[in-house]
């Protein structure tokens, strides 16, 4: 049952911030994202509010004789019709992670096997570059350095768009490749694994940093990966005191580099809180599907047998070329659904 009291009060606060921004007044953008939020849900709760009226309209119809049948044939198809409108509004009401519609920073290193998973690492990096090219997202490497056969000691990129965190949470943890090595002449299968990290990018109301807590060190740069002769003296490493994080940018401008660098300690940060926020939660919500555990081993990439298996739920998929060529909504649907399915049954519960 749909509890009509919670319906009223998002209907109501939608109407709200629909005249709040009609004015002109408060902060406009923090308005406009609570009513992109709050929309699909309000349209849910007409569609679903529109049918109990057509019901209503249709018992009162069997009290006349000459319209009784054709009201038993509405009342059918209505009542056909009100299942699956509940579930979708259901789903529309599940808590929704505040983070779901930023942009992300993406970070990939190499884990156990040596040059292999440097190697891999290189490949799940044109794996994300070409899904975001499906999606219509940028994509902008912040910081790379590559190993002498061009595999990835480390990878941070941003990617923007709309709804990216919601998409690409899931890729956060460690992912195991089996494959015979192209470094490997005896032919063997090798194992070994890259990690995955995605960030949601941080806002400047998320974070406010004290400025007596960086130190900011220039240094000689060689641009992206290593692989310019020019050098310049633009790159820019920041130090967070407190926590020992570092982060670097080696774009040309310094000015830039520095915002760059900035953005990604200020999502480093946040990304902490929320990992704090996220161990304080009950032992069933840390369960979930995509909780951020990034020690986790969440999926195995097999070549020589052309399958991916997602450990999380159970998911194998034998179309391996597809998914590392980019496709990888298949997956991301299935695991959306499994978190979904997860929260309903807690609000079940």
């Amino acid at each position: 049952m749909v509890p009509l009291d919670k319906l009223n009060e998002i209907t109501q606060r939608f109407e709200y911030l629909e005249a709040r921004m009609a004015e002109g007044g408060g902060d406009i953008a923090k308005l406009g994202r609570e009513y992109a939020e709050l929309r699909p849900v309000v349209e849910e709760i007409r569609a679903y509010r529109q049918l109990l009226d057509d019901l209503e309209g249709a018992q009162a119809m069997l009290d006349d004789p000459e319209m009784r049948e054709l009201a038993r044939e509405e009342l059918e198809t209505l009542e056909a019709r009100k299942p699956g409108l509940e579930d979708k509004l259901q789903l529309a009401l599940l808590p929704r992670d505040e983070a779901d519609n930023r942009s992300v920073i993406l970070e990939i290193r190499p884990g156990t096997g040596g040059e292999e998973a440097a190697l891999f690492a290189g490949d799940l990096l044109r794996m994300y570059q070409r899904h975001a090219e499906e999606k219509g997202w940028s994509f902008e490497i912040i910081e790379m350095s590559q190993t002498e056969l061009g595999g990835i000691k480390e990878l941070v990129a941003h990617v923007k768009g709309d709804g990216v965190f919601a998409r690409m949470k899931f890729e956060s943890g460690v992912h195991r490749v089996q494959r015979v090595p192209e470094t490997e002449s005896g032919g063997r299968i090798h194992t070994s694994a890259a990690t995955v990290a995605v960030l949601p990018e941080a806002e400047d109301v998320d974070i406010q940093i004290d400025p007596n807590a960086l130190r900011i060190d220039t240094m000689r740069s060689s641009g992206a990966g290593g692989q310019h002769v020019n050098t310049t003296d633009s790159a820019v490493r920041i130090t967070h005191l407190p926590t020992g994080i570092v982060v670097t940018s080696s774009e040309k401008s310094q000015h830039r580099n520095r915002e760059i660098a900035m953005q990604v300690l200020k999502t480093r940060l946040y990304d902490m809180e929320r990992q704090k926020a996220h161990d304080e939660r009950s032992s069933a919500r840390a369960a979930m599907v995509g909780s951020g555990d990034r020690s986790e081993r969440i999926r195995t990439y097999n070549f020589p047998q052309g399958r991916m298996t997602d450990h999380r739920i159970g998911l194998t998929l034998y179309k391996l070329d597809q998914i590392m060529n980019g496709d990888l909504d298949e997956i991301t649907d299935a695991l959306t659904a499994d978190a979904q399915a997860t929260l309903l049954a807690e609000m079940e519960g």
